[in-house]
């Protein structure tokens, strides 16, 4: 009788808890409750966070977060990881700034060869984890290693010059936008449609969900994984165009003094894509970048230390896959 009761309690659930089971969907609503609760604890101290300048500074923060997250997403939906996007971050935006020495013809050659860098990068760590079989965590920290002994060797401060015409991308805002937000969007756009809408995107996801039924249904799992770490390493080479349009230079620790390695993966799995594989997207891990975002906001409007912004962030990442693996376990 128990049982039955218990079926019963089960089927009658409310429509609105299973809207809330949407990983999609439960992370704008925390979204929508921390900008709640920021605006009060804010509020308290005198201040304003959800003013014109309070959402400007929200959406730049998000910015080069989201370009390394949207990348980084494609990866570990194939049950990998890129640790090397942080320094990668910082060797693109000097390629960069070097590269145009403030020259405004200079710009778009400088595009292209950081870009070109940066694919390169990113076919090296596809091609160390598929042919030579490393392990992902380990090919990619290598790759990242190798790429901070380049940069402690030969630099140690910002160098290159940005022209002004390039910084647009950094300040400039279309009404109350920032340019550098529309290029994020733009680029989550194109990756949800890259996965949710072409054949290498399905792949994607039967690569991650189980590598062995991927190959025997005729998938080249070797070069979606390839395919995906370039993909990455792309977006990791935008977010150093961007942090160098910012700076007016490049500068070889932007990267890691940013965190955007751990910071990115973070934000995926705020947005509910399994670091297994297999399930997850661009959507969700959008809004954990808003997330990051908006605490770092609250945090520097209420003046607080960084050990106690790294204990709050920290609880609410383990809090959230917490609640995502609850979740599953009752799907399942």
């Amino acid at each position: 009788m128990s049982e039955v009761i218990a079926a019963t309690a089960v089927t009658k659930r409310p429509q609105w808890t299973r809207y809330l089971t949407n990983p999609v969907v439960a992370v704008y609503t925390a979204l929508v409750l921390v900008l709640i609760v920021g605006s009060v604890l804010v509020g308290l101290r005198g201040g304003v966070l959800l003013d014109q300048g309070g959402i400007q500074n929200i959406l730049t923060r998000s910015t080069a977060l989201g370009l390394v997250a949207i990348g980084q997403t494609m990866v570990i939906l194939t049950g990998k990881l890129d640790l090397s996007v942080a320094y990668l971050v910082g060797l693109c935006s000097l390629v960069a700034a070097e590269t145009m020495a403030g020259d405004d013809a200079m710009i778009l050659p400088a595009v292209l060869l950081t870009l070109a860098c940066a694919a390169g990068v990113g076919l090296v760590n596809g091609l160390v984890v598929t042919k030579l079989k490393v392990n992902a965590f380990i090919a990619t920290l290598g790759t990242g290693l190798v790429i901070r002994g380049y940069l402690e060797n030969n630099y140690e401060g910002p160098a290159g010059d940005v022209p002004t015409v390039f910084q647009h991308l950094g300040y400039g805002r279309v009404g109350p936008v920032p340019v550098s937000t529309l290029l994020m969007l733009g680029l989550a756009v194109l990756a949800w449609w890259f996965l949710a809408r072409t054949r290498p995107g399905y792949h994607v996801y039967a690569v991650g969900g189980d590598e062995e039924v991927a190959r025997f249904s005729g998938i080249r799992n070797d070069r979606i994984v390839i395919t995906v770490y370039v993909l990455c390493a792309v977006a990791a080479g935008l977010a150093g165009l961007f942090l160098a349009s910012r700076l007016g230079a490049g500068s070889p620790w932007v990267g890691t003094d940013g965190g955007y390695d751990l910071e990115s993966i973070a934000a995926v799995v705020l947005g509910g894509t399994i670091l297994a594989g297999g399930r997850g997207g661009v959507a969700g891990t959008i809004g954990g970048v808003f997330i990051l975002a908006t605490l770092d906001t609250i945090f520097d409007d209420l003046g607080m230390n960084s050990f106690f912004k790294d204990v709050v962030r920290g609880v609410v990442l383990i809090v959230a896959v917490a609640l995502y693996a609850r979740r599953r376990r009752a799907t399942r």
